[in-house]
């Protein structure tokens, strides 16, 4: 993804970006594929090296999980992304073009990972903290009726907040965050990513954190939400379908609670 524009047309770096963007989510999501297979087969006596312990976690316990979390989210969100990316390769050229500096659009993919893996440090230790306290599985799956419907119904609630509409606003317009959010040099790219990274984070963390109510490696559940967070983006400002949305999530939510009364 660092190849100069002198060196290659805009439809040529345009290509190698997506190839780079894809080969990334490729190894990110087989990973994805793979811990989820071995969860569901641990019962057959399946054995990953690389799958950590049930339960009394210890510090390379810790780390595997950290590292199923930051991989996990750069395979969600890395293609919701995609559309900033191109959008940072097409200035950053035509900036190269009048002999202004040119950055690797892999700077700019740094910054935004560097902020999901910062998330995948937290959501680590949050479910290490909610696996001490049984309120989920050591498949990672809540095991509390309270847990899953007060997530389900905070999401829910969020799709109707400002915050969340202000975050998926920057999201949604690459063209625009890029004119407006635009630094010069390598540390200024690095920003870009890390901003971008952090409106990408305030639009989707709830939807993240519902990965605790149907299961953190729950193939299906990890495919639906990558895939609803990336219409999302893509669609035009339809706030219906946003408040559907939210009022599904709040149902659902009050639904798990009442049948556990």
């Amino acid at each position: 993804m660092s190849n100069k524009p002198s060196e290659t047309g805009p439809a040529a770096e345009r290509r190698i970006v997506l190839a780079g963007l894809l080969g990334v989510c490729v190894l990110a999501w087989s990973y994805v594929v793979y811990m989820g297979w071995g969860m569901e087969h641990m019962d057959a006596g399946a054995e990953m090296a690389i799958m950590p312990r049930m339960v009394a976690w210890q510090g390379v316990d810790l780390f595997l999980v950290f590292a199923m979390w930051a991989i996990m989210m750069v395979a969600m969100m890395l293609p919701s992304a995609t559309p900033m990316i191109l959008v940072f390769v097409q200035v950053n050229r035509r900036r190269r073009l009048r002999s202004e500096s040119y950055v690797p659009p892999a700077i700019f993919v740094a910054g935004y990972i560097c902020v999901w893996v910062v998330f995948s440090l937290i959501a680590t230790l949050a479910q290490w903290g909610l696996l001490e306290a049984r309120l989920v599985s050591p498949m990672m799956v809540s095991t509390s009726p309270a847990l899953g419907g007060g997530l389900l119904i905070c999401a829910g609630l969020y799709q109707f907040t400002p915050w969340k509409h202000a975050c998926l606003s920057k999201c949604r317009s690459p063209l625009a965050f890029v004119m407006s959010e635009w630094r010069d040099g390598v540390r200024g790219a690095f920003i870009m990513g890390l901003r971008h990274g952090l409106f990408c984070t305030g639009c989707c963390w709830l939807l993240m954190a519902l990965l605790f109510v149907a299961g953190v490696m729950n193939l299906f559940w990890i495919a639906a939400l990558a895939a609803w967070i990336l219409l999302e983006k893509a669609l035009p400002d339809v706030r219906w379908l946003y408040n559907a949305t939210g009022l599904l999530l709040i149902g659902w939510g009050i639904g798990v609670l009442w049948l556990a009364v």
